[in-house]
């Protein structure tokens, strides 16, 4: 398939971005709203995307090859790190790429659909269950739940916070996340050191 010219490639990503924008504002925004954020008529918005699913689709893949370079930055950053250690900087790493595309938590439902969700989702649960399996053999994480629904569980309250963020209810840069999540799976000494500051993100 024959690669978009540089200019089709930059109106493409600047449409993007005012979707983000604009749909983070309102989910109800329309094309024609994004049009004009982005500044180009609808017409061009059309010539990029057949319409709002296939725009929202566009988001969704964006986050998800974000989700993958987080995701192998928690690979590459500390591969000897114990689980506790290595369940923070999952939380930490994963954290602002889960802000920038929040919304696309409310347009799921009727835009992206569920499956699409899981598929995007997926490689990051699989890590967080290999890292809560290393866990719980380590005997640093609760072991009453199986590491798969634990990982699940995990992933539901993630999602739930940065829906906090998203109703202007809660703000967070990650840290109180990595606690929340170290003390779901039962680390409950290791989110006390984050919660003293004995532990940074750069561990």
């Amino acid at each position: 398939m024959t690669r978009p010219r540089r200019p089709a490639r930059l109106t493409r990503a600047r449409i993007l971005e005012a979707a983000r924008r604009e749909l983070g504002r309102d989910p109800d925004s329309s094309l024609t709203d994004i049009a004009e954020a982005a500044g180009v008529v609808r017409r061009t918005v059309y010539g990029h995307f057949a319409g709002r699913s296939a725009l929202v689709e566009g988001l969704a893949t964006e986050a998800a090859e974000a989700l993958r370079g987080a995701l192998a930055a928690v690979a590459t950053r500390a591969p000897d790190a114990d689980a506790a250690t290595a369940l923070r900087h999952f939380v930490l790493a994963l954290w602002p790429v889960g802000d920038r595309y929040r919304i696309l938590l409310r347009l799921t439902p009727q835009d992206l659909g569920t499956a699409r969700a899981d598929e995007i989702l997926a490689p990051a649960r699989d890590l967080a269950t290999a890292i809560i399996e290393r866990g719980q053999q380590e005997g640093v994480f609760q072991t009453g739940i199986p590491p798969a629904p634990l990982a699940r569980a995990l992933e539901k309250l993630l999602l739930a916070l940065l829906d906090c963020v998203n109703a202007g209810t809660w703000s967070d840069d990650g840290t109180h996340s990595a606690r929340a999540a170290l003390i779901a799976v039962g680390a409950e000494r290791s989110a006390k050191r984050v919660i003293a500051g004995r532990a940074s993100p750069a561990e």
